[in-house]
């Protein structure tokens, strides 16, 4: 395993940092937001990161791809984590079309990929029913009718739900909830007849929308992968999701830290500089090194996926797991170092600590990571 990045993954990150620094800082989030945007993301500078090959760079060749693996993907990830950058990246790119690109027909993949690889088509996943991230408690219905399917049933959280092209649809074809088997997913265009989206203002200022689809019609051609056989699919799409979100809150907690650092060396108390306080230190000297720990997991999940690895979805895990603790612990001592003012809107470290409240919960928090992890492993 690499614990370094090579040249192009280097210069990579370096031209993510520079287009994000410069385009999209975190003020243009606090613009997003005050501005009450439709989209929840500026589609001008979506296109731009189109164009930059961001929404290509894990698609093959043969769909008009970069083929350049999810390490330089995480990198441009982390990036856009330091300046919480909204985009429809994670939704569109990493699991939308790895649906599309793992369980997709070659139809499917020839006529839609290229698009998304253009910034043409934005995707959603819409899995969550519930409040809690539960995959398999998926009780939505899809039924055969007059020759294709019809669903019911509703849809939570589903991140930037309520402006894709087109939904990737989680639903039951067969089973109960809590079973691996009769899960299918669908392709549903957004402005379906019988689909109702509305948008959840979430409070981190991203973009989501509840679902509702109530004799929502969709042909044969619509189905993605085996009837009832989308499991292991969906379940490989989740765990590059889980493992490019953890790269996201690295950034975001690396950012956070470093602004506090720099705070503690400028602030004066009776005086003194407040970075001179032993007890302040080992609190800084803490979250340094669990960031440090945070990395190499993500290195170690990021080789697995572009290895093709057995060990992937324990690695998934384990890094969604330490990175929800990691973000948490480095929010939390950052508004308390901060002090008073660190709880302020006018500060940006809030909105840091409310990107970490929603991102834990997304794709899985703690618990459920923890959970998973020790089934892996067969305890």
């Amino acid at each position: 395993m690499a614990l370094v990045l090579n040249e192009e993954q280097r210069l990579l990150k370096d031209t993510a940092k520079d287009f994000l620094s410069e385009n999209m800082p975190v003020e243009a989030l606090r613009t997003l937001r005050d501005s009450d945007d439709p989209t929840g993301y500026s589609q001008q500078q979506w296109q731009q990161m189109c164009e930059l090959g961001w929404a290509s760079i894990v698609l093959p060749e043969q769909y008009d791809g970069l083929d350049f693996g999810f390490m330089g993907l995480g990198a441009i990830i982390e990036e856009s984590g330091r300046t919480l950058a909204a985009s429809p990246l994670l939704s569109t790119v990493v699991l939308g079309a790895s649906a599309i690109l793992l369980g997709g027909n070659e139809e499917q993949k020839s006529s839609l990929l290229p698009k998304v690889a253009s910034g043409e088509l934005t995707l959603a996943l819409a899995l969550e029913e519930g409040h809690h991230h539960a995959p398999l408690d998926t009780a939505m219905a899809a039924e055969a009718h007059d020759g294709g399917f019809r669903l019911n049933g509703n849809k939570s959280f589903v991140v930037d739900g309520h402006s894709a092209d087109k939904l990737v649809v989680v639903a039951r074809t067969s089973g109960t909830a809590g079973s691996a088997d009769g899960l299918s997913l669908f392709l549903v265009d957004g402005d379906a007849n019988g689909l109702t989206r509305q948008r959840r203002k979430m409070v981190d200022s991203r973009g989501a929308a509840a679902l509702s689809f109530d004799n929502v019609d969709v042909s044969a051609d619509a189905l993605i992968g085996e009837l009832g056989q989308a499991w292991p699919v969906l379940e490989a799409v989740l765990d590059r999701g889980r493992v490019c979100l953890a790269a996201e809150m690295l950034g975001g907690a690396l950012e956070c830290f470093e602004r506090t650092v720099e705070y503690l060396k400028e602030r004066d108390q009776f005086g003194v500089k407040i970075g001179s306080f032993q007890a302040l230190q080992h609190r800084a000297s803490l979250m340094y090194i669990e960031l440090e720990l945070a990395k190499s997991v993500l290195f170690d999940a990021f080789s697995a996926i572009d290895d093709k690895r057995a060990d992937l979805p324990q690695l998934a895990s384990l890094a969604k797991a330490r990175m929800n603790d990691v973000f948490e612990l480095v929010t939390n001592e950052a508004v308390q170092m901060h002090g008073g003012i660190g709880v302020t809107d006018e500060l940006e470290i809030g909105f840091f600590l409310k990107r970490s409240r929603v991102a834990t919960q997304l794709l899985g928090h703690s618990g459920f990571h923890r959970d998973r992890y020790a089934s892996l492993c067969g305890y």
